[in-house]
C-alpha cells in the first residue's frame, strides 16, 4: 500500500472511528443487554411484594372506589387505571407503573410495579430501529462497521500488520465463530 493510500486508510479509520464511537457504544451496551434476556429484563425494573387485605371482596359490587381504597391500603399513591376480574376467584387492578393481583376468598395477592432502567431501556429502543430514519442511520453505521474493520487491517505494517501478528489474530477471529457454527448451529 502506497504512503498516500496508507496515510488515507488511517485518516478514514480514525475519522470513522470517532463519528460513530457513541453507535458503537450503544449496541454493545443494548447487545450485551439483550444477550442476557433470559436472565433479566434489561429494559425495566421490575419489583414485586405480597399484600394482603380484609377488606370483603364481592365480583359483582366491586366499583373503582372499592379498587382505589385497596391501593391506599397497600400504600399505593399511583393513579389508578382500571379493575377486571380475570376468573372468578381473581383480581386485578391496574395502577401507573403496575398492578396488584388478588384472590378474592382469601385477600392475599402480590403487587407488582414497573420502571425503565436508566441507561438500558434508552439504548434497547435505539437498538430495536424505532423509525425509518433510524433505520437507515444504523445501516449507514453498519457500513462503516464494515469500512472499519477493513480499514484496521491495514493501519499497521510489517510484523504487528498483516504479515504476522494481524494475520493470526485475524485467523483466530474467523476461527471462533466457525467453531460455534459448527457447534451449535449445523
Amino acid at each position: 500500500m502506497g504512503k498516500k493510500l496508507r496515510k488515507f486508510n488511517r485518516a478514514t479509520h480514525r475519522d470513522l472511528g470517532y463519528f460513530f464511537v457513541a453507535m458503537i457504544l450503544i449496541y454493545s451496551i443494548s447487545g450485551i443487554a439483550i444477550n442476557h434476556i433470559d436472565d433479566w429484563d434489561p429494559s425495566y425494573v421490575v419489583n414485586r411484594w405480597e399484600v394482603k387485605t380484609q377488606m370483603p371482596i364481592n365480583k359483582n359490587s366491586f366499583d373503582k372506589e372499592q379498587a382505589k381504597k385497596l391501593l391506599l391500603e397497600f400504600d399505593i399513591d399511583n393513579r389508578y387505571r382500571k379493575f377486571y376480574f380475570p376468573n372468578d376467584n381473581r383480581l386485578k387492578i391496574f395502577f401507573k407503573g403496575g398492578s396488584v393481583i388478588l384472590d378474592v376468598h382469601s385477600g392475599e395477592g402480590r403487587a407488582e410495579t414497573l420502571s425503565r432502567r436508566a441507561i438500558f431501556h434508552t439504548v434497547n429502543w435505539l437498538h430495536y430501529n424505532p423509525n425509518v430514519y433510524w433505520k437507515w442511520f444504523s445501516d449507514i453505521f453498519a457500513v462503516a462497521l464494515i469500512l472499519l474493520s477493513i480499514s484496521g487491517l491495514f493501519i499497521l505494517k510489517g510484523k504487528n500488520g498483516l504479515k504476522w501478528r494481524g494475520t493470526i489474530l485475524m485467523s483466530i477471529g474467523i476461527i471462533l465463530p466457525l467453531i460455534f457454527l459448527i457447534l451449535f448451529y449445523f
